[in-house]
């Protein structure tokens, strides 16, 4: 298996924009800067990052890297002072302060403490608009504050607090204590011969709102000066969402609030593709071959393949034939990887949007599977685990459909053989699918699966199986959470904003987004009208979500289908095109609840049909 975290080896072709990265924190006539990062959840941020970080820390030079990780932090502490404190903390350690520099950190430590102040006191609607930018106030501790007050702390009120507050730290002093940090922090680096301070910041995708913000004016307000350079790794939709939420109240939409920040904030963005079909089939290659091989054989078949890509960058591909040229021995070893990373790059760079986070956690979940039937002492074939398990990723009704059809005592099924073939009868349970394009292709990968025992693959995916079974939001970027969050809200508004944000998720997390919005249908006694117009809603933002939807709902029971739901499900009909399915399954709606039966016909078959 593969950890599933940031990397310094660069599967990703990530060379150039290291190079960049390298090229913008070095030229010194640009100090200070502060540079974007810029990619999906999951893309590869981090790991660019560690990569970077990797070239600057093989040097033996004045310069100073530091990583700060503010989800770390969340909750516990503010994050314009977490930042400052971490930058502090790390120039401590790593050089000898001589007095001057202990003064000054010194200094730089009391006003960290300076502006822990008045955190809380947003709770009493006071903006200082202190920073200058967002009008964020620090915390104030009651101790001080009731300290300050003395006798007249026995009989409070409002007003006495807001005064006492404003006399404690008013704008002016504020806007001291920022220009004497600023002069400290910049004396620091020039008195410990810091010749660049090269600061990351990462993982503000997994960060609410608010620390987003604050860590971005910490780095505006406090710390830009002298020989700093700041990199941040980001989703720039994330960050323009958290300011639009600061904001939503100001008038005026002409303008990209988001969009006018963070230019402000990032002088010099780089932003992170999306893998093509054949990025993601070399990224998958080498993560195979790492498992596949020993240390010295993995290490020389990377730079025979590195050294054969510069000869033809936009051609190259990774062949059998290829590898046997230069290293016959190995070219055995690997021979099964290079077919399934091949069975698997198209379908993965299309519906993954070419994630390599999604990648990599699809093939941990093929590993397992492999290990847990090790235990049983059954042998899976990789090809057909990898077939089957792509149907689990992005047909998970397909998925169990097939899954009971094969239970029986040999494990094969007639009704996936005709599926295979598209050659397929009106009886087959499958039909509903025979029209879905995605499927379609999924038939034409090698090997078929008619032919072959699929109970023991079924087994080791029972986890999968249940239709009441909740799909796990570890898996799925933010954007895709908050989407989850508003479809179930039931509110008109959020579900309106959930389907605009449609294009921002992959095929997968939008499959996943489905079938959670289903299952929270599904396990109440009775179907909620407004969470079946969220699910209808978003099934109708993509084909490849439609024949899920004609599942499903084939499974609800026409008992449990309402007079108030047939325009919502009309509203799919029309949309997607699905006349004749949804025809026939109102026919066997109207076969389970006859009380329903006249209004289905009316609602969904016009006269002379």
């Amino acid at each position: 298996m593969w950890k599933d975290s940031e990397t310094e080896l660069d599967f990703l072709d990530f060379d150039y924009l290291i190079g960049m990265l390298k090229d913008i924190i070095e030229d010194e006539t640009l100090l200070p800067s502060s540079v974007g990062v810029y990619g999906d959840w999951g893309s590869g941020k981090s790991s660019l990052i560690r990569m970077s970080i990797k070239e600057f820390q093989e040097k033996e030079d004045d310069t100073v890297c530091i990583i700060f990780n503010g989800w770390l932090f969340e909750g516990y502490e503010d994050a314009k002072t977490a930042l400052m404190g971490t930058i502090l903390d790390t120039i401590q350690s790593k050089r000898t302060l001589t007095a001057k520099a202990k003064k000054c950190i010194t200094g730089l430590y009391k006003s960290v403490d300076k502006f822990k102040l008045l955190k809380n006191s947003a709770k009493y609607g006071i903006d200082f608009l202190a920073t200058g930018g967002i009008g964020t106030v620090t915390e104030l501790t009651f101790k001080n504050l009731f300290g300050k007050l003395g006798e007249a702390g026995k009989d409070i009120d409002q007003e006495t607090v807001l005064q006492t507050i404003q006399d404690e730290l008013s704008n002016k002093e504020i806007r001291e204590n920022i220009k004497e940090f600023q002069q400290n922090f910049s004396d620091l680096l020039t008195e410990t011969n810091i010749n660049r301070l090269v600061v990351f910041i990462d993982e503000l995708d997994r960060c609410n709102p608010d620390t987003i913000l604050e860590t971005l004016e910490a780095i505006r307000l406090f710390l830009f000066t002298g020989n700093s350079v700041f990199i941040i790794g980001a989703d720039e939709r994330h960050i323009s969402y958290a300011v639009k939420r600061k904001f939503e109240e100001i008038e005026g939409q002409q303008i990209n609030i988001g969009k006018e920040y963070l230019e402000k904030i990032i002088q010099y963005p780089i932003r992170i593709p999306r893998l093509n079909k054949e990025e993601v089939e070399f990224y998958i290659t080498c993560l195979l071959f790492e498992k596949d091989l020993t240390l010295e054989e993995f290490n020389k078949i990377i730079e025979f393949l590195k050294s054969e890509k510069l000869k033809s960058f936009l051609d190259f591909s990774i062949t059998y034939s290829l590898i046997r040229s230069e290293l016959p021995e190995t070219a055995e070893k690997v021979k099964e990887s290079i077919s399934i990373a091949k069975q698997l790059s198209a379908v993965l760079s299309n519906g993954l949007n070419g994630n390599p986070r999604h990648c990599k956690r699809f093939l941990n979940s093929l590993v397992m599977r492999e290990k847990m039937a090790n235990y049983k002492n059954i042998q899976l074939d990789r090809k057909v685990l990898a077939k089957i398990m792509l149907l689990e990723y992005f047909k998970t009704p397909l998925f169990r459909k097939i899954a009971a059809l094969s239970s029986e005592e040999n494990g094969k099924s007639e009704e996936l053989k005709q599926l295979e073939s598209l050659e397929i009868d009106d009886k087959n349970e499958l039909k509903v699918w025979t029209e879905d394009k995605w499927v379609r292709e999924w038939c034409e990968i090698n090997p078929k699966l008619n032919e072959i025992d699929l109970r023991p693959y079924f087994y080791f995916a029972r986890e999968s199986l249940s239709e009441k079974v909740s799909f796990s939001t570890e898996k799925l970027s933010p954007n895709a959470m908050q989407i989850i969050e508003r479809l179930l809200s039931k509110s008109r508004a959020s579900r309106n904003e959930a389907i605009k944000k449609s294009i921002e998720v992959n095929d997968y997390e939008a499959i996943n987004i489905l079938q959670t919005v289903f299952n929270s249908i599904i396990s109440d006694t009775q179907i909620d009208k407004d969470l079946l117009k969220s699910y209808l809603e978003w099934g109708q933002t993509r084909e490849i979500l439609f024949a899920d939807v004609l599942s499903d709902l084939s499974s609800i029971h026409g008992e449990k289908i309402t007079l108030p739901m047939l325009p919502i499900i009309k509203g799919f009909m029309t949309n997607t095109n699905k006349r004749k399915e949804i025809i026939e399954l109102t026919s066997k709606w109207s076969k389970e609840n006859t009380k329903l039966a006249s209004a289905l016909e009316k609602t969904f078959i016009t006269k002379g049909e």
